[in-house]
């Protein structure tokens, strides 16, 4: 397989109402604000109807919202490994909530979810989702994988081969488009991150 000649261009969708108050969204299954939607038009006009090998998406409504308005969603595959990590108890709520149950230290990152994923398990879901990233490009090219924060930061780490835990050191903010791709046989993240405030 050309691994080499392949990149997974991340993108994840925009702006949700509780995107925007901070709050842990998983499987609730919110829509776009306006906001969100304009994003998605300035994911398009970006992509410019750039070709890629495969497009594979979330089934969460504001992946797929994503994905139509930027104008891949006739090609794009739903897959169940691109939903969002798995919130438990902590959905709906802000880090800040959770650390007025919890204590000053809690994080998503490394206390234990409860009634939801362990980090590890949503690392094999990332792990599972590169595998057949990679497997749908068989002669080389660009996959794209519209989805969620955490899920993609953590595939991210997986993809260099950091343990799931180490999604936590990228911050992937609304509407943004991120590159995986090799410098010669080695993984590497190409370009991280990139949105589009202020343009």
């Amino acid at each position: 397989m050309p691994e080499g000649n392949i990149e997974l261009w991340l993108v994840r969708h925009g702006e949700t109402e509780w995107s925007l108050d901070g709050r842990h969204t998983s499987w609730t299954d919110i829509p776009l604000t306006a906001h969100g939607r304009q994003r998605a038009v300035e994911l398009r006009d970006y992509l410019a109807g750039k070709k890629f090998a495969a497009v594979f998406v979330s089934p969460l409504k504001r992946a797929r919202d994503t994905c139509d308005i930027a104008g891949y969603g006739d090609i794009a595959i739903i897959d169940q490994d691109l939903k969002e990590w798995n919130y438990g108890e902590s959905e709906g709520k802000t880090t800040a909530q959770m650390r007025e149950i919890h204590g000053a230290n809690w994080s998503v990152w490394t206390n234990p979810i409860l009634g939801g994923e362990s980090v590890e398990h949503v690392g094999d879901r990332a792990d599972a989702m590169i595998a057949k990233a990679l497997a749908s490009a068989p002669s080389g090219g660009a996959i794209a994988l519209f989805a969620h924060a955490h899920i993609l930061r953590i595939l991210a780490a997986r993809w260099i081969g950091l343990p799931a835990v180490g999604g936590q050191l990228f911050g992937l903010g609304t509407g943004s488009v991120s590159v995986l791709g090799f410098e010669r046989e080695t993984r590497i993240i190409s370009k991280w991150n990139r949105g589009f405030e202020n343009e």
